[in-house]
Formats: structure tokens, C-alpha cells, sequence
């Protein structure tokens, strides 16, 4: 390894920010003068700190007058004016299905929150075993097939399987020399492919392209025989959000048809996200529907849309950030002025002000 590959490394797992990052963080591409309510209950603010990211929203949405912003941290709990937001992941047993729940508190509820927060410690350590179990498919003998059966479906040719392979050998033993110095959420399976991005700086845009492929297939290898043994089932998860008085919202549920008809105690289904458009109107009509025919004294379900921002790419140099990740903003979801969905959104009774005041008043404030 050498020295710059040292370097490269350090860059990508430095919580530090540089001035030029914090102002690209704080600058938006937009600004929404028009927004009056901004609703964000499914965002990540990885290792971006709050003050940056209030200046970027306020900077945004300069005339908002309602709002509710709740981050969404990967298995971590964490706080903004108010409110603290994880997303969690788990294991429905009934359709075998790792899923994914939103969670949402008033601040106040989580203070003495420690069987949850043990919870989410343990499930947080299956992304850094997912990233070394990524790590060893692609350089460890013993898994190599996986790395062959991507290549097939990838159609990557020897060149790229070899320069993907002592990428992701240096990335491991970088990962072994300095671990004193890096982070824990640094260690997911985003790490690799960063790192093979930089490395591939040179390159040109087909065969970056190419050598992403190839790693995020090996990926998809991975997560489908990953081990559950991190995951708590749904139901758990559930019961110990709602003793806390904790909101729990459904993300991406079109990946995750069954969650539709298990009749969780969940307050509400997102819809759209810019991951997941395609079924937005249905998805619209299966919650009126449902709601229609929910027992008596049951809350209606409510409608949601989730930027699934991920605020960390943005402090990224434009040329190493992932387009469609980079496009994304905290409160900005199309959707709910797209005037091919607002039919169904009157039909439903909602929109961003009436589902804000709703969930405060549910969250207890």
C-alpha cells in the first residue's frame, strides 16, 4: 500500500470537514420560497453536524411556517428541535423479510430509553459484519464464487474482476492498520465503494460504471444470505416503540409488499421517496382503502413521502458523488404537488400541513 492509498482512505472515513464541504453543505441548489410546510421524517445525516444542517433547511425554505423535521439515522438515535428519529432495521418471521421501520419520539421519551437503544447498538453492528462478509466475497478464497457469479451478470471482464480485487484487498488492510483512527459508522458497506471510487478517479465515466456494477451485485450477493442474527423481529421492535410512546412509519413499503396486509400497529405507510415512485397512486389508494376499513377507535393511517436524503454525499467532491443520492433534499418530495397524484391525496385528506400537525399530536407535542 502507499501512502496515497493511506490518504484516500482517511479522506473517506474523516468525520473532519473541510471549509470548502461545509460550504457545499450549507449551499443548496435550490431554494423552495414557495414551501410554506416542510415535512421530513426520512433523512440520514451521517457524520454532518446540525448546525450545518439547520442552515442548509433554513437557507432552503426561507418562508416555511409549519414543520417537522426528524432524522433518521441508520440504527442510531439521534436529535433535532425537539425530536429524536431512527431508522431501524428488522426481521418480520412471517414472510421472512428484513425490513425497515421508521421511529419517531418526542425527545422527551427516549431519556430513559435503555432497552431501546441496546437494541439498536445490537443491530447496528450488522452493517460493519455486512461490510467485512463484502469484503471477504470479493477477496477471500473461500467466497470468490460469489465474486465469479457477479462477474457473469455484470459481464465484467478479467481486468476489472482483478483491479476490483486488490482495491478491496488494500480497503481491508487498511481497515486492520487504522482502526484506532476510524470511526465506527464509517465501517458499512458504503466504504467500499467509495474507495474504489476515488481509486478509479482516472478512469473514464463507462468503466467507473463497470467497476460500481460489479461491487454492488457482489453486495446484493451478500445482503440475500446474510445472517438475522443481528435483527429483532418487527413485532418487538413495535411493542418497545410504543411502551416509549414512540410513532413508527413504514418506508419503502413496494419493496416490502407483505408489511401491507401484516396490520402492524404503524401510524402511517410512505409512499414515495425518490427510490420508490412507481406505485405511489396505488399505494395511495391502499391506504384509503384501508382506512375505510379500520376497527372502530383505531387511528386512521396516515399518508407519508421521504426525501431519504443522505446528507453526507453532499460534502463529497461533486466528481465522487453518486448522482441520484446527491439530488436528494431534506423536505423535498415532488410528489405531493404532482398533479397527477393530488386527486388522490384530496380523495385521502392529505397533505404536508394536515400530516404534520396529525404526527405532532401523536408524538405528544
Amino acid at each position: 500500500m502507499s501512502d496515497a492509498d493511506r490518504r484516500v482512505y482517511e479522506s473517506i472515513v474523516s468525520p473532519d470537514l473541510s471549509d470548502e464541504q461545509r460550504e457545499r453543505i450549507v449551499t443548496p441548489a435550490r431554494v423552495y420560497d414557495g414551501q410554506r410546510a416542510v415535512l421530513a421524517v426520512h433523512w440520514h445525516p451521517e457524520f454532518v453536524p446540525m448546525e450545518l444542517i439547520r442552515e442548509r433547511i433554513a437557507r432552503m425554505f426561507p418562508n416555511r411556517q409549519r414543520e417537522l423535521i426528524i432524522p433518521t439515522q441508520h440504527n442510531v438515535l439521534m436529535e433535532y428541535d425537539g425530536y429524536a428519529g431512527t431508522e431501524v432495521d428488522c426481521y418480520s418471521h412471517g414472510f421472512n423479510l428484513k425490513v425497515q421501520l421508521l421511529i419517531h419520539f418526542e425527545k422527551s421519551r427516549v431519556a430513559g430509553a435503555d432497552v431501546f437503544r441496546s437494541m439498536l447498538a445490537h443491530t447496528f453492528r450488522y452493517r460493519q459484519k455486512q461490510l467485512f462478509e463484502f469484503i471477504d466475497s470479493v477477496v477471500d478464497p473461500e467466497w470468490r464464487g460469489r465474486l465469479a457469479t457477479a462477474a457473469v451478470r455484470t459481464r465484467a471482464d478479467n481486468e476489472l474482476v482483478e483491479f476490483v480485487a486488490a482495491e478491496t484487498l488494500k480497503l481491508k488492510r487498511l481497515l486492520v492498520e487504522c482502526e484506532s483512527v476510524t470511526p465506527p459508522d464509517a465501517i458499512r458497506n458504503k466504504l467500499l465503494s467509495s474507495f474504489v471510487l476515488v481509486q478509479t478517479s482516472r478512469w473514464d465515466e463507462r468503466r467507473v460504471a463497470e467497476a460500481l456494477a460489479l461491487l454492488g451485485e457482489v453486495k446484493r450477493i451478500v445482503k440475500e444470505t446474510f445472517s438475522t442474527e443481528f435483527f429483532y423481529a418487527t413485532e418487538e421492535v413495535i411493542e418497545e416503540v410504543r411502551g416509549l410512546g414512540g410513532g413508527i412509519v413504514v418506508p419503502h413499503p413496494e419493496q416490502f409488499w407483505p408489511i401491507l396486509l401484516a396490520e402492524y400497529d404503524v401510524d402511517g405507510y410512505e409512499v414515495w421517496n425518490p427510490q420508490s415512485r412507481q406505485y405511489t397512486e396505488f399505494l395511495i389508494h391502499v391506504v384509503s382503502r384501508q382506512n375505510k376499513t379500520r376497527r372502530r377507535g383505531r387511528r386512521p393511517l396516515l399518508i407519508f413521502m421521504g426525501d431519504d436524503c443522505h446528507v453526507g454525499e453532499k460534502a463529497k467532491e461533486p466528481r465522487f458523488q453518486e448522482a441520484d443520492k446527491a439530488g436528494r433534499e431534506i423536505g423535498v418530495q415532488p410528489a405531493w404537488d404532482d398533479l397527477a397524484i393530488r386527486k388522490g391525496l384530496i380523495v385521502a385528506g392529505a397533505d404536508r400541513r394536515s400530516v404534520i400537525e396529525d404526527y405532532r399530536s401523536r408524538l405528544g407535542s
